[in-house]
């Protein structure tokens, strides 16, 4: 539906993460009244009942992405339909009623458990901030095929991790951040993709203490990104005292009980 330029700066200005659910809202709005176009008039009706019925709005978690599953050329992972998945394990938890019994009081959109999908290291989705983001990742290595001192692969890696000597590549991993240009652009094979997978962030939020979240070593296969999930949910709402969120539970338990479950879903 078309949007007139007030009520479109209107929606700019309502946080990230409702705004998508915003947007659908007041869409409703402007289609419920017949309009052909959503106007100022639609985004302050809506903004209104938003505020006003929250407790309604809120469904207890939330899965944002990226644009990769619309054709970006960056996608260091392809797993389509591992959102879907997410969101069918998140729903199975019944969050909403958790989060009621937890808080015993209003619930507010920051109350949500947030989870991210990002498929390259662009991150476009912000999974630092989420409860548990996960963020593509393709591990390059070299092989045995000999180097055409071409460069393409200097070119491409805009972390600076790729260096070559007479012999050919070699990769800092210290700098790479698994995005899997390099790959892409080698001519010759002499560089090739070893793991594939996600790279798992936990604990990230923003607000009056915010934190980026924690990362956790190794590159996870993207089958096992749903059961990893379920063990992060699970320490979550044992752990979980007022509502509060993932990383403030972490912050209070430590982690080294979560990194041992999840070491058994690694790549």
């Amino acid at each position: 539906m078309k949007w007139r330029s007030d009520a479109e700066k209107a929606l700019g200005r309502v946080p990230f993460f409702v705004r998508k659910r915003v947007k659908k809202r007041v869409e409703e709005e402007a289609a419920r009244s017949g309009a052909r176009e959503v106007t100022m008039a639609h985004v302050t009706a809506c903004q209104k009942r938003f505020l006003d019925r929250m407790q309604e709005e809120v469904k207890g978690f939330q899965v944002e992405t990226c644009f990769g599953p619309g054709g970006c050329p960056n996608r260091a992972v392809i797993s389509d339909g591992l959102p879907e998945e997410l969101e069918k394990r998140l729903s199975r938890r019944n969050l909403k009623a958790f989060l009621e019994e937890r808080v015993g009081g209003p619930l507010k959109m920051h109350h949500e458990f947030r989870v991210s999908v990002a498929d390259c290291p662009n991150a476009c989705s912000r999974p630092q901030i989420a409860d548990v983001g996960f963020i593509g990742a393709s591990r390059p290595m070299i092989s045995d095929e000999p180097c055409s001192q071409c460069m393409a692969c200097l070119e491409a890696c805009k972390e600076g991790a790729i260096s070559l000597n007479g012999n050919g590549p070699s990769i800092n991993y210290h700098r790479c951040l698994y995005c899997g240009q390099c790959v892409k652009a080698c001519p010759t094979g002499t560089l090739e993709e070893g793991e594939r997978g996600y790279r798992i962030l936990v604990g990230g939020k923003l607000g009056r203490h915010p934190r980026l979240g924690t990362e956790l070593p190794g590159i996870y296969a993207a089958a096992n990104i749903p059961g990893l999930l379920e063990c992060c949910l699970d320490h979550y709402q044992r752990h979980c005292k007022k509502g509060e969120r993932f990383g403030v539970v972490l912050e209070r338990t430590g982690e080294e009980n979560l990194l041992k479950k999840e070491e058994k879903a690694k790549y």
